[in-house]
């Protein structure tokens, strides 16, 4: 990191990281801020909404291996472009339909493409794969956009829906999308420092099946797989698909929803660089338990909001430091437990279970609505599941074995 020109190409990643993943995680954000609105204009029901939020997480799931593995051989440039590609297109179809199979399609296959692959892991592995130093705060940084840019973007949403329509807050993230992509194009570096042009043609792609053998095999895999799968029930599941209509129940209009749901975003943004902070300095399979465990109590706020708009902020407040918090923890473990050679496949597959988790948490989070008109047993659910989380965690030893830190990509 001597070398300034490597120095400026790290702080470029991490920039356009930030950006890339604000954007598209505020485009999935937004289906929760029009969801009231589209039931109002169009007739759609909760389900239907909730359901094509779902369709688009299991997608999600379906690419994120893919991506990954991408990563590990090309690096990340080429796979943002495609994201970021899909992503626009997505947000333009949306805001010129009014069909529900076109909405559908465009936000559960065409944008959900880009969701898929401007990700979090995508961006964990390009740092990792860039950065020498401080890799945990340099990711927590990185992937803060997910959650951390949206504290600007989805109060801008709301004010676009307020002032103009729905639709207008589409074209906007769209238009954003395209003007990131051209920056990507432009700074992002074309391969890994760690994968030579030579080393890309010859694609050693072969042994994808190996190595995936190999990954599944190890207990790290296996525990931090499935306490991301719960991770995504209890967050991208259930918080990012039902806050906002939840506010909007509890009789919250859609200016202080969405300021609400901004300094959760904002707070998120603070608690990710701290966890990344931490991670270079504590036990880290104790600080991804005691996320966790916070994460689980915060439900409980939830339920007693009621019709007061300051528990509501005491609940974005504490939850937004424990929300996207356990990516630069388990992005760690993930490097070190599993080899930083193969992370792009390993990070991707466990990303897999937890847009699979967070499907279920956004999917029956609307029809639990349908059926009992109350979100509490959603609410309680992610509760204990949050707990068994933490307490699996907890089951990782700090210092990986050996064999498994030595899994590389052949």
């Amino acid at each position: 990191m001597a070398n300034p020109s490597l120095k400026h190409r790290s702080y470029l990643i991490i920039g356009l990281s930030f950006v890339a993943l604000a954007l598209t995680f505020s485009t999935r954000a937004a289906l929760g801020l029009v969801m009231p609105v589209l039931e109002q204009e169009l007739g759609w029901t909760r389900s239907f909404t909730s359901g094509a939020a779902a369709v688009a997480l299991l997608v999600m799931a379906v690419i994120a291996p893919f991506g990954g593995r991408l990563v590990d051989k090309q690096g990340a440039r080429a796979i943002l472009l495609i994201g970021l590609a899909a992503l626009a297109a997505g947000c333009f179809l949306i805001a010129a339909t009014a069909n529900p199979l076109a909405f559908f399609l465009a936000f559960s296959g065409i944008a959900a493409v880009g969701f898929g692959l401007v990700a979090t892991h995508v961006v964990s592995t390009a740092v990792e794969q860039e950065m020498t130093h401080n890799k945990g705060l340099a990711t927590g940084i990185a992937t803060s956009g997910s959650t951390g840019g949206q504290f600007v973007f989805v109060p801008l949403l709301a004010l676009l829906i307020s002032t103009y329509d729905w639709r207008m807050a589409f074209v906007a993230l769209g238009l954003g999308t395209l003007f990131i992509m051209a920056c990507v194009h432009r700074w992002f570096p074309r391969h890994a420092p760690s994968v030579s042009p030579t080393e890309v043609s010859a694609g050693s792609q072969t042994n994808v099946w190996k190595d995936l053998a190999r990954i599944l095999k190890l207990p790290t895999f296996q525990i931090l797989f499935w306490s991301y799968f719960i991770c995504g029930y209890t967050t991208s599941g259930v918080i990012e698909t039902h806050f906002l209509p939840y506010a909007a129940f509890c009789g919250f209009g859609p200016v202080p929803s969405a300021t609400a749901y901004g300094l959760l975003s904002a707070i998120n943004l603070v608690g990710m660089i701290l966890a990344g902070w931490l991670t270079d300095r504590v036990n880290r399979p104790l600080l991804l338990g005691g996320i966790y465990l916070i994460r689980g109590f915060t439900f409980v706020i939830l339920i007693n909001v009621g019709a007061s708009f300051e528990t509501l902020i005491f609940f974005s407040i504490l939850f937004g430091l424990v929300d996207y918090s356990t990516v630069p923890v388990t992005a760690s473990l993930v490097a070190t437990h599993i080899g930083k050679g193969v992370m792009g496949l390993a990070f991707g597959l466990i990303s897999s279970g937890h847009q699979v988790g967070a499907a279920l948490g956004a999917y029956f989070g609307g029809v639990l609505y349908d059926v009992y008109a109350q979100y509490d047993w959603v609410w309680w659910s992610s509760v204990w599941l949050a707990v068994f989380a933490g307490i699996l965690v907890f089951l990782i030893s700090d210092k990986p074995a050996a064999k498994a830190a030595q899994l590389t990509s052949a």
